[in-house]
């Protein structure tokens, strides 16, 4: 039961990093021009100096003392899936990179099957796809995809962003004995390779006022920041396959919390993306939301039973 108990509090610690990621949107929309690889430089350096500064507080900065395959794996994951992420927005209509992109979270439930421990059942896979399917309707407002000719460099790069990221996230399971401490290094290292990117490929545009520094300090606490971390946790202790099938409830949230403050309208598309992804990500995790009333109800009875036993033994 504990052991139960143990997967089910780092799958909930995994699903923090979905709610962090559904502000991506909004903090965005407020950093104002920042070109992409400035902006991941600056959030990816200051969740990483923060990381750092709370590891030498406690005394824990010798868990960054990793083997260089852990550092490439790492700074692999993060950067990688950032830099082909960058280049298919450039590169091919952003609808469509983005909708290519957002098959991760179905192969990071596909490539979980060949993790040791793990089983991929049907249900799984049919809440992935319900809530794929969610997601095309909720990226493409439900008008469909132009797939344009001479934007190959762009929809390759949006695979292999996909790759990457689904690759990583499986794999961390592999690497279960890495403290999660260590992707403040990761973070400062994807920084650095950020800034470099950007000197080679971009114009620099700071931020030009105190909320657009506020939004970029925001992405950096949360979902370029805090998130990296409790996803690490979730795909190395918790469901992964639960996890996968939760991540496509990151652009609803994104999306609903852009109309709430007024950047979008709530349409038809949107309604039905909210039924899809809600649905499939239930069905997803119907083994961890059943089990865990089912041992609710058992403790319930369990309780029942010793106080009629109590009751009993005074008369």
């Amino acid at each position: 039961m504990n052991k139960e108990m143990s997967r089910s509090k780092a799958t909930l610690i995994g699903l923090s990093a979905v709610l962090m990621w559904a502000t991506l949107g909004l903090f965005s929309a407020g950093s104002g021009a920042v070109p992409p690889f400035l902006l991941n430089a600056l959030c990816f350096g200051l969740s990483g100096v923060l990381a750092l500064v709370w590891l030498s507080f406690r005394g824990r900065l010798g868990l960054l003392k990793q083997p260089l395959k852990v550092w490439a794996f790492g700074t692999i994951g993060l950067f990688g899936f950032h830099f082909f992420y960058f280049t298919a927005i450039r590169n091919a209509p952003p609808v469509d990179a983005n909708l290519i992109n957002y098959t991760w979270p179905l192969l990071v439930v596909v490539f979980s099957a060949f993790l040791p421990g793990e089983r991929l059942r049907l249900h799984h896979v049919v809440g992935t796809i319900i809530g794929l399917i969610g997601a095309v309707l909720l990226i493409s407002g439900g008008e469909g995809l132009s797939f344009e000719d001479g934007s190959m460099l762009g929809y390759g790069a949006a695979v292999v962003s996909s790759l990457f990221w689904s690759s990583y996230s499986v794999l961390s399971r592999r690497l279960g004995n890495v403290p999660t401490e260590a992707v403040a290094g990761f973070c400062i290292v994807t920084a650095l390779l950020s800034v470099l990117c950007h000197l080679l490929l971009e114009k620099t545009i700071w931020p030009s006022q105190a909320s657009e520094w506020l939004s970029v300090a925001a992405l950096g606490f949360f979902p370029v920041g805090l998130a990296f971390f409790t996803w690490d946790i979730g795909v190395k202790r918790g469901d992964i396959q639960v996890l996968g099938a939760a991540a496509y409830s990151a652009p609803l949230l994104s999306t609903l919390l852009l109309i709430a403050f007024g950047f979008g309208a709530f349409t038809l598309s949107v309604s039905l993306a909210c039924i899809a992804i809600t649905v499939g990500a239930v069905i997803a995790a119907k083994e961890m939301i059943f089990r865990r009333s089912s041992a609710q109800g058992d403790s319930t009875s369990e309780l029942c039973e010793r106080r009629v036993e109590k009751q009993g033994s005074y008369l």
